[in-house]
Formats: C-alpha cells, structure tokens, sequence
C-alpha cells in the first residue's frame, strides 16, 4: 500500500487539540484543502479522553525517554535547498510532568487480571476511533440546527468509543507495576506517611456499599473515558454557540451538570442557584433568601447601577460582598459557588462580571449554567475533525513532521518534510505549541496545572439519586493559595463504570501536583483499605484509585515569545486552567481571522437542496427575487434555530 500523501495543500495543521481541531474544521468549511496530522495514536492531545487501559498506556508512553533515532533525521536535511532552511520539530511532548499513580482497591491475587496492551502496537484503531462514529448515534435533528441535552441517564452503550480505545488488542497480565510506571498500592494510617504496602482484605465493609476491586476497574475499563483536562460547557458560552452555528452539535451529546456545590467549615453543601432552587432551600431563613435574591438580581444588570460599585473597584470581591450586608455563609455561596472566584485574587469587576455571566447562562439547558459532553470532554475535538473530514480534510495519526522548511529569502514557511522523508508544500501552517522545538521556545515561560483524577465508590454528598454531576469549589486554606476546582461526574455521563464516581481535581500548580491537591482528597475522601476510621470518616466516599499529574499551561504565551518563526507559521496553546473553552474557541477564531480576514468562521452548513454537483441534468436557476428572498428567511429563522435548542431538553 503507498502510505504517500497528496503533496499540495492550502493549510497543514500539526496537533488535534481543540484549537487546532476548530481551525481545520474552519478552514475546511471555507474550502481550503486541509492536511491535518498528529503523532500521536489518538485525537486531541491534551484534551483527550481515554479508556482506562488507554490512559495506563499513555501514563507509560511519558515515562519512556527513547526519542526517534538519529537515522530517521538525517534524511529531511538532504532534502533542503540552498536557498532554504530547516526548523526541526520536537521528537517527544514534555507537556506532562511529575505523573504519581495510587491504587487503594484491593487486589485479587487469584483473579487474572488482564488489561489492554500498549496503543503503539495495534495501528488498526486509528481506523476505529469516533470521527467515523455512525451517525445513528447523533443527536440531532437536521430540520433544526440545535444541542441535544439529556438529563435522563442514558443507558450504557456495549462499547462506548473514546479517544484512547484500543478495539483489537494483545492482552497482557498485570503485574505489580502496570505497564512500567510507578503504581503504589497504598494503604493510609494516621501515624504513617505514604507507606507502600500490600493491601490486606477488608472483611469490615460498611452496610449498603459496595465492595469493589481493582480488577474490577480494569474488567470495565472500557466504561471509562478519562478527560486529560477536566473543564465544562457554559450554556451560553462560545462554545455551545459555535457548536450550534456550524451544526457540529449533531456529533455529540451532552447532560446538564445537576449540582453546585459549596465545601465549607469541613463540610459539603449544594448551593441554591437558580430562583427556584433559592425560595426551596431549606438551608438558608427567609431573610437569607431575601437577600440573596436582590443581590443576584443587581448583578443581572449591575453595568446600569455604577454608583453601587464605583467606589469599589480597586477592592476585592470578598471586601465588597461584605459591604451589602450578606450573611458570611451568602458570601461564600457567592464568592466560591457562583462567581468561581477566589478571595485574594478576584477584584470587585471581575467578581460582578462573573456572577453575571453565571447568571446569564441559568435556564437554558437546565438548573445550573453547565454542560458535560457524554463520552468526555475528547468528543468535542473530534467532532470538529469530523467536520473537517466531511469537507474534505485529510487526516493521519501517528504521522509524525520532522521539520518546517522556511525559504531563506521570503522568511515564510513553504512545506513540511515528515517522517517518510516526504515534501508536503502548503501556504499556511497551524502548529501546536507542545510540537516547537526548544530553541523556538528558548525564551517562553509556561504556567502549570496541577490535576488529580480519582475513582470512587460513591458521591462527595449522597442523595436520592446516585446520577449526579457536581462541580465544588475548595477555597484555599492559605492566603495567596489558589482554589481546587473538583468536579464529580457519575456512570450515566459514560464516564465510569456502574457504582462508581470519576472526579476531576483542577488548580494553577505552585507545587507538583500531588503537593497541590493531595490536601484536598484528604478531606473530601478516604482511601479504600482502611479497617479503623470514626463515623465521620466511613460518611466519606471511598478512595480507590489515584492519579496526580502537571500540565503545561500555554495560554499566556504571546507569539513573539517564540524565537524565528515564520510569519505564516500560527502556533496554538494547549488547555488553560479554566473552567470553560472560551479561550480555545477565541483563539481558533483570531487565528483564522488573521488567515483568511474575508471569509466567515465556520458558517451554517448548506442546505442539501442548495447544493448542486457537477454533472447534474438540471442546472440552478440564476439569482433573482425569488433567491434572494428564500436566503433571507433562511437568515431570520436562524436565530429561532439557535433558540430552539432549549425544546430539545429531555425532562
């Protein structure tokens, strides 16, 4: 089979990371040819999502250290012209850093235990992974360009798709330490720090809770898709927006996020958000509710009262909740719950622009302003690769780019050279950041972010329902420190398997990542193995594994950080540790701008009737009258389009 490829293209993109994922998408939509590659066996970098045998074989795929031989580089330097010259890529991601890994299930020796086998050795998933989802699976109604939303639990699917799923695969058995990266079977007590010792039977298990094992986990692995980075959809944010506009929407599903929480004096709380849940809540007295209220409504509209936070500005967003007579408990729902802010580092604009913003995007999928794709976060970049490829994209995994070739005269990029030791010519080029070489990058400082992912056997606050999807804020215990971000997600999200929980622990890293958080899963949660634990401690979920790891945060980093790029050659960064993709969506977008300034950025996709091929016995009709008003219903029942996604909502 030739494994050549097309060598003229308008746009190479190099990464499948949403920003990247958005601008192929676009830049196939407005009729470029769109080569996009990644050396990578999976679809969207770090912002993917993985099976758990899949995230085990990424976690070892950083511990390795071999780099491509010095072979397989010597061959794009005989390709460069003297009138050109090379920017070599980089050979290995060092976005992730500091990966710590704990087991607190119990083990059972007796069972086999057998997990998936390295992603590396099966090449057959490129060829399975969701950007060939069928489209039964979509959610979408093609009269109307709307977002499905479910708050039912869906029902589990045999094999759920992810980004990191391996479907024929060599099974191999799981020894002490899975697949050559340190995995601690941990077992804590007051007395002791991070003792690593074999974990005993605990034949004292609590009534009415279930006792699960570790090969348990990896039996269901294929119930899980873990999120790299661990973030959320604002109803009314740039994301939905644009995923209704261009009908990317029809690939994907999503589940309102039902809860928010608040941790406070030791203790986990929901918060009333919405008017209902408020005049519900039987935590708060009717003044508290009173007051609430009236504050929230203000803030709906503060831009028209400036002489009630003028003389403010240059104060925190705590110092000024404390000015408008709420109770402390009131601050803090309001200060940690719904603006999301923390209390040194939030001025008094920033905390009303944020509750404004939270209070905007209530009601229009559900109680809270928050939206969970089924599957992971990893769907919405593939969603948008689908895109691409239905325009047209070219797409390949595991096809690694050796260098940029720069004409020495013009100073602008004019093609790749990739591992074959094949010339690709384009006239543009989008580049992940994670892909530039170190003395590109000689003179960039990068961020951290500091991310634990654990596995539970049940919610941080229990209820009827054991479907729920909560989000907490932890206020930093130190001043200066930065909050924890936690969101829990349960088994109808098809993140995890049945009578388990999946959370996600998100903060800026002052320290490595275990340093960062570790004090926070201890008062949420307690490790699984314990025999001897109070009252206090059994009403906790337990703890069954752990993952602590740090990753880079480009998002502050201006291009002229970069050292000798091209001006042709567009660099996108990696995720951000906020809680939303507005950053991601606005850069995609001023980069395509930046690239083609006359043309829409992913507009409405045409009507099938609309579209005529070459070859067909009847031809078009001229523009005239009648055209030109068909184009302008079409153009005023758009914005009903984009309201109607709120009748999709599923009760």
């Amino acid at each position: 089979m030739d494994n050549s490829l097309p060598t003229e293209f308008d746009v190479v993109v190099i990464g499948t990371g949403l920003p990247e994922s958005i601008l192929a998408a676009a830049c196939s939509r407005s009729g470029q040819r769109v080569l996009h590659l990644d050396s990578r066996s999976y679809y969207g970098g770090n912002w993917a999502s993985f099976s758990f045998s899949g995230l085990l074989s990424w976690l070892k795929e950083y511990q390795q250290n071999s780099d491509i031989g010095e072979e397989s580089t010597a061959a794009w330097q005989d390709m460069i012209h003297e009138t050109e010259e090379g920017i070599t890529l980089r050979k290995k991601d060092e976005t992730i850093q500091h990966t710590e890994v704990f087991c607190y299930a119990s083990q059972d020796i007796d069972d086999n235990i057998e997990e998936i086998d390295d992603l590396q050795k099966n090449p057959s998933w490129v060829a399975s992974s969701t950007l060939i989802k069928p489209l039964d699976s979509a959610c979408l109604s093609e009269e109307t360009h709307s977002l499905y939303v479910s708050s039912c639990e869906v029902p589990a699917k045999g094999t759920p798709e992810n980004s990191g799923e391996v479907t024929d695969t060599a099974e191999t058995l799981v020894k002490e330490e899975y697949c050559g990266y340190k995995t601690y079977k941990h077992r804590v007590s007051d007395g002791a720090k991070d003792e690593i010792k074999p974990i005993l039977e605990d034949n004292s298990d609590p009534p009415k809770r279930n006792r699960i094992t570790y090969s348990q986990i990896v039996e269901e692995g294929r119930r899980f898709n873990i999120d790299l980075v661990s973030k959320l959809l604002y109803s009314q944010g740039l994301l939905i927006d644009l995923l209704i506009k261009s009908n990317v929407s029809r690939y994907a599903e999503f589940k309102n996020v039902t809860r928010i929480l608040a941790f406070r004096e030791g203790k986990v709380e929901q918060v009333p958000c919405s008017r209902a849940d408020v005049f519900n809540s039987k935590e708060l007295t009717m003044v508290e509710k009173r007051m609430l209220m009236k504050f929230l409504t203000f803030c709906l509209d503060y831009e028209q009262y400036p002489d009630e936070y003028q003389a403010f500005t240059q104060c925190s967003f705590s110092e000024y909740l404390k000015t408008k007579k709420l109770t402390p408990s009131l601050q803090h729902f309001v200060l940690h719950s719904i603006a999301m802010m923390s209390e040194s580092s939030c001025t008094t604009i920033e905390g009303l622009k944020a509750t404004k913003n939270f209070l905007q995007c209530l009601g229009r999928f559900g109680n809270t302003p928050f939206l969970f794709p089924l599957y992971g976060q990893g769907e919405i970049p593939q969603c948008f690769c689908r895109m691409c490829a239905v325009f047209g994209g070219i797409y390949c995994l595991r096809h690694k780019v050796q260098c940029l070739v720069v004409d020495k005269e013009s100073g602008r990029c004019k093609a790749i050279i990739d591992h074959l030791g094949q010339r690709i010519n384009a006239k543009y080029f989008i580049v992940e950041d994670s892909y530039l070489s170190e003395e590109t990058c000689s003179n960039v400082r990068y961020e951290q972010i500091s991310r634990a992912v654990l596995i539970t056997d049940q919610s941080i606050l229990k209820t009827d329902s054991d479907q729920q999807i909560s989000i907490l804020i932890v206020p930093p215990v130190e001043p200066g420190a930065c909050a924890v971000r936690v969101t829990e997600l349960c088994s109808s999200t098809m993140t995890c398997m049945k009578d388990t929980c999946l959370v996600h622990l998100t903060c800026s890293s002052s320290k490595t990542a275990r340093e960062d958080l570790e004090s926070v899963v201890k008062k949420l949660f307690t490790p699984y193995a314990e025999t001897e634990i109070d009252k206090e401690e059994l009403a906790k979920p337990r703890l069954l594994w752990a993952l602590y790891f740090n990753m880079r945060d480009s998002s502050g980093v201006s291009r002229s950080s970069y050292n000798g790029l091209p001006s042709n050659v567009y660099v996108c960064t990696g995720p951000d540790c906020g809680l939303g993709n507005e950053h991601a969506v606005k850069q995609a977008e001023t980069l395509f701008k930046e690239i083609f300034p006359s043309e829409e950025f992913c507009p409405p996709p045409p009507n099938p009737e609309d579209v005529f091929f070459d070859g067909d016995d009847k031809q078009p009709e001229p523009l005239g009258a009648n055209t030109i008003i068909i184009a302008q219903l079409e153009s005023s029942e758009g914005s009903k389009n984009l309201e109607s996604s709120e009748k999709h909502l599923q009760n």
